[in-house]
């Protein structure tokens, strides 16, 4: 976190990334003496409402975030912000995003959570699209021109009002990542009670493990001793109405349809209280740690995983099929996951596999045939990707292997 004083005393100079959340109801003109270095400006958090044509000046810049902001529009500006690559407007007022407020190089475009109910046709019209977030909003159908979005690999259109599958996207050849839940064509009467309910006075929550875009992860322990359950349990408990997955009563829906898989974290029962939105699961093995980590700015879509790290092609091998396995139980289901990464993954020093996050999850029982198996041919490429991600990993002996090679032959046919 940077401030203003900082950069009117020249202390920024040379800086490539900058964030400023001072309350600010209006663009700093000072910014524009970074042209020269800046590539990321971040003023999330902030009163703006609108963007100064001279932000064009910022000729290096790459993201821009203005998330919790109150514009109402996609400023036109960015539109002629010639390297401008990723552009984030999360939870504004925006209603209308102009024809020409598009960048031409966009890769990345976040508008979750805003009160739009159209987009314009320049969407598809930008080539490098690789990763559009669209959840909460408003929109009643998607651009035709999204059809020639041939590089879009992950969609979020979540809590929206589409009223048709967007058939424009199932084709797209390189789509891996889909989460479209909450809207009328996705809509579910299905009231899935696979779980006993639970009050929340049950439990006690006490370490937080982690938390993502839909809720927060702590470990609990249970008031009262619990014969049907066992003494270690984690509890997820929902954040607000909608994420940028979508509503959180779809994923919890969507995880209980899936059921009980030896590779998915064990769900034990639900509460449903005013207010009060969680899942009780089995506690994870404090022996567990994360496969991966998630995508960066320069990867946009695949998975990172921490300098170094290796695994032999045998415990590869062995993850691989525990994660074909929940593919093939999750499809059995007809639920597709949405979010199969190995950053939503655990393993162990014997390369036992556990899948979480459901976060994106949706259940897609309600689509013609047709639909259903383009959505699993998209899930496919996720799973390839997957693979592919772990190969990357490999240590440099087994590189030669019989096994990497029929690995790889997999994922490239």
């Amino acid at each position: 976190m940077h401030t203003l004083s900082q950069l009117r005393s020249g202390e920024l100079s040379g800086i490539r990334h900058l964030t400023l959340s001072e309350n600010l109801t209006s663009f700093p003109l000072d910014i524009l003496s970074l042209a020269d270095s800046l590539e990321i400006l971040d003023l999330s958090n902030n009163q703006l409402t609108s963007l100064p044509k001279e932000i064009i000046k910022l000729h290096n810049l790459k993201i821009f975030f203005a998330s919790n902001n109150h514009f109402e529009t996609v400023p036109e500006a960015l539109g002629q912000c010639i390297n401008l690559e990723m552009v984030g407007f999360k939870s504004n007022k925006i209603n209308h995003v102009p024809e020409n407020s598009l960048p031409p190089k966009l890769r990345w475009l976040i508008l979750t959570d805003n009160q739009i109910s159209a987009l314009p046709d320049s969407l598809g019209e930008r080539p490098r699209l690789q990763k559009l977030a669209l959840a909460g909003n408003r929109l009643t159908h998607l651009p035709q021109t999204l059809a020639q979005s041939k590089n879009l690999e992950l969609v979020r259109i979540s809590a929206n009002q589409l009223v048709e599958c967007p058939e424009q996207l199932l084709s797209l050849p390189k789509l891996a990542w889909f989460a479209f839940s909450g809207n009328p064509f996705s809509q579910s009467d299905a009231d899935i009670r696979s779980v006993p309910e639970m009050p929340s006075s049950s439990f006690t929550l006490q370490k937080v493990l982690g938390q993502g875009a839909s809720g927060v992860i702590s470990k609990a322990h249970w008031n009262q001793p619990q014969a049907l359950f066992p003494d270690d349990i984690a509890v997820k408990v929902f954040k607000g109405e909608v994420t940028s997955d979508g509503y959180p009563k779809d994923e919890l829906q969507a995880c209980l349809k899936v059921g009980q898989h030896a590779n998915l974290v064990t769900s034990l029962a639900q509460v449903n209280e005013n207010g009060y939105l969680a899942l009780i699961m089995s506690l994870i093995p404090a022996h567990y740690n994360n496969l991966g980590l998630p995508p960066c700015f320069q990867s946009c879509t695949r998975d990172t995983f921490p300098p170094d790290f290796t695994l032999s092609i045998e415990k590869i091998e062995k993850i691989v099929t525990q994660m074909e396995a929940v593919f093939t139980h999750l499809h059995a289901n007809q639920v597709c996951h949405g979010d199969l990464y190995a950053h939503n993954a655990l393993f162990d020093d014997e390369a036992n596999l556990i899948v979480g996050d459901f976060g994106a999850a949706t259940m897609y029982h309600m689509l013609n045939q047709k639909q259903q198996a383009q959505i699993k041919q998209i899930e496919h490429r996720a799973l390839h990707h997957f693979i592919d991600d772990l190969l990357s990993i490999c240590t440099e002996e087994d590189k030669l292997s019989t096994k990497f090679m029929l690995l790889k032959q997999q994922i490239t046919h």
